[in-house]
């Protein structure tokens, strides 16, 4: 194959139509390679070669000393990118080969090995070629010994219905498919589109999944939905669930021998369980506090081996190759993706915005050669065993804070749309006159302060690693916030007006981040991330001399984005106990009863400020509110009620770090949402 790229005519390599002048160039490719005994294009792969053939500058100064004018004249006319300034017909080059050689090499000089030594007969044998080929085109054209080339690069755009989850999709190891996440006019899930069609479908049952992979047939869809991993066969029938999973999932892969490799949550370790089901079985370790998770793995084609993402410290992130069958696994680069394998030899993944491949040495356990870049701006993308790359270009959405009312109208906006912006904000202080953001300006994550009433903003924190999930002290004097700056995500406190140094208030090898803080001061409630059990919300009581970690709920369900009441006698959070995301509400600080307030799923609790009323999102990002009634130990709610679909995210299908809304004192709703579709 890369003998036909080297021979391709420059409109072929485009993918442009060819005729006869085709082979001319060919010719003289050939000619040129029998003159100097050298290849005029070659490189290590067919893209690079074919951008030789496109762009290389040819270099007639190369051929032999002794080479005739008549033949530089003639390779000089085959060799000319533009088709319509090249030879007419391969008869013309017969015509001026026939006597370019008249004067014959002497006895010593035929005899010689080298390259010169060989003009006479190599352009005997190029005029015997020319004949051939003058008598072989206008017989038949297409009837050649030597195969077909292969199709020059095509890259097609493919529409998706409306996503909330643009970067979740994965192509069939045959390349004739691919399954994305989409939300069309309904609740997210998965949709089929075969690249021999010009429409997608959903795929039933699937409400909700996340993070599809393929098995290694094409004919079953492993993901990710209701705290559990599920296989789809296409062939028909309900999603089968395999195992239960313990929070957001980070990827899966699924091998040639039936076995299904996963990350059961973004914090964790991979683990394998069987593609018909069973108990599932650990295969990495986490190196804390280094290593934060494992992420995005993806099987070799022999079962064996795998590439998987690891998140942590710069030092030991990265994209690393492990083994079924155990030992330390080996870091093979840094990235900002995970990798895929592209057969026969590569590892493609995303480093520094460019979509790269590298070859592979197995043996050595390392990425050798320079990256080659296949796009530019990528944000996501897939592989296919059969070799078509798929990828999703990046662009940052711009996000904008925007007041609605309890019918969902629009009655102002807090902001200036803003690209910067993360989905996770905003955070209102306690007075209502500013909102504390999360925003990533040249690559970097910090927390901003936006004034409400004169406008502007100002920047918080200014620490190279990530400072995120920014909460209000009920003075409004203080935020806490967490950060990576130790390679783990610990608890901090800073002054609201920028003042003095961030203080460390908690420190441990386990990723936490801070929910609410407590109207009176004394509790901050915040979630760790285990390997076990997924993230649990403990309290922390901050009135005392040194702050003292209590649990509050710690189970192997996942609980997160607790929220106090306003009398701070309740804390509502959302738990995936039952198998999806429900909103639950529990006495706190002591033990008592808990209440499931959402019937048909939900996430994201927030109180009305006088306690009297909850709201959540529905599974399909509907703004729900329930009214309430606390006396003494017992506590009522009304039915959901919904009240006006958001564009928030997600909604209830996948945990966040913080709501992507917040209440005011007045009632209003503060949302951030996208600008545009």
């Amino acid at each position: 194959i890369l003998g036909t790229a080297a021979y391709m005519a420059p409109e072929q390599a485009k993918g442009k139509a060819v005729d006869k002048r085709a082979d001319i160039w060919a010719f003289g490719v050939v000619l040129y390679e029998m003159l100097t005994g050298q290849r005029l294009f070659s490189a290590e792969t067919i893209p690079e070669t074919l951008a030789h053939v496109m762009t290389r500058e040819i270099d007639l100064g190369t051929l032999p000393s002794t080479t005739p004018r008549h033949i530089r004249a003639l390779l000089a006319r085959c060799l000319v990118r533009e088709p319509k300034q090249r030879l007419r017909d391969i008869g013309e080059a017969r015509l001026a080969l026939e006597g370019a050689f008249e004067t014959a090499a002497s006895p010593a000089t035929q005899a010689t090995a080298s390259p010169h030594g060989r003009l006479p007969w190599m352009v005997a044998t190029a005029t015997a070629v020319v004949g051939m080929i003058a008598l072989a085109l206008p017989a038949a054209r297409y009837l050649r010994q030597a195969p077909p080339p292969a199709p020059p690069e095509m890259r097609v755009e493919i529409t998706t219905p409306t996503t909330d989850a643009p970067l979740q999709f994965a192509l069939s190891p045959d390349g004739r498919s691919l399954v994305f996440v989409a939300s069309g006019d309904g609740a997210p899930r998965l949709w089929l589109r075969p690249l021999d069609e010009t429409e997608a479908r959903p795929l039933a049952g699937t409400e909700g999944g996340t993070a599809p992979f393929w098995s290694p047939d094409s004919r079953s869809i492993g993901f990710f939905a209701a705290s559990q991993l599920l296989r789809l066969d296409l062939a028909g029938g309900a999603p089968q669930v395999l195992t239960p999973v313990t929070g957001t999932s980070a990827g899966g892969s699924w091998s040639a021998d039936g076995t299904i490799l996963f990350a059961r949550q973004r914090s964790g370790p991979l683990w394998r369980v069987a593609a018909a089901g069973g108990e599932p079985v650990m295969v990495t370790e986490l190196d804390l506090p280094r290593q934060a998770g494992h992420l995005s793995p993806r099987f070799l084609p022999d079962g064996r081996y795998f590439l998987f993402r690891v998140a942590g410290m710069p030092e030991a992130a990265g994209i690393y190759l492990g083994a079924l069958d155990g030992g330390a696994p080996t870091r093979l680069t840094a990235a900002d993706s995970g990798g895929a394998f592209l057969p026969p030899d590569r590892v493609v993944f995303v480093q520094g915005g460019r979509l790269v491949a590298r070859r592979l040495d197995l043996a050595g356990r390392a990425l050798t050669g320079d990256p080659v870049t296949l796009a530019d701006g990528v944000g996501s993308f897939a592989v296919s065993e059969a070799g078509p790359v798929a990828y999703r270009a990046f662009g940052r959405a711009a996000r904008q804070l925007t007041w609605v009312d309890r019918a969902g109208k629009a009655v102002g906006v807090a902001s200036e749309p803003d690209a910067n912006e993360s989905r996770e904000s905003p955070e209102l202080s306690p007075d209502g006159r500013r909102v504390a953001v999360q925003r990533t300006v040249q690559g970097n994550t910090d927390i901003w302060l936006r004034d409400l009433l004169r406008g502007g903003m100002t920047r918080l924190t200014f620490d190279a690693a990530l400072d995120v999930v920014p909460v209000w002290s009920p003075d409004g004097m203080r935020i806490a916030f967490t950060s990576n700056r130790t390679g783990v995500y610990n608890l901090y406190l800073k002054a609201s007006n920028g003042s003095g140094t961030e203080q460390q208030i908690l420190d441990s090898p386990i990723t936490k981040a801070p929910q609410d803080w407590s109207m009176d001061g004394r509790w901050l409630t915040y979630y760790e991330q285990g390997a076990a059990t997924g993230r649990d919300l403990w309290a922390l009581e901050m009135t005392g001399p040194d702050p003292t970690p209590r649990v509050v709920a710690n189970t192997p369900a996942e609980e997160t984005l607790a929220q106090f009441s306003p009398d701070g006698r309740w804390m509502a959070y959302q738990t995936n106990e039952s198998g999806r995301f429900e909103v639950v509400v529990q006495a706190f600080p002591e033990a008592g009863g808990k209440w499931q307030v959402s019937t048909a799923g939900g996430a994201a609790p927030r109180w009305r400020a006088d306690g009297q009323e909850l709201y959540f999102l529905a599974p399909d990002a509907t703004m729900m509110a329930v009214s309430v009634t606390a006396a003494g130990v017992s506590f009522e709610t009304s039915t959901p009620v919904a009240l006006f679909p958001t564009r928030a995210v997600d909604g209830g299908t996948v945990t966040q770090n913080r709501a992507q809304y917040a209440v005011a004192r007045d009632g209003r709703f503060l949302i951030n949402q996208p600008v545009g579709d």
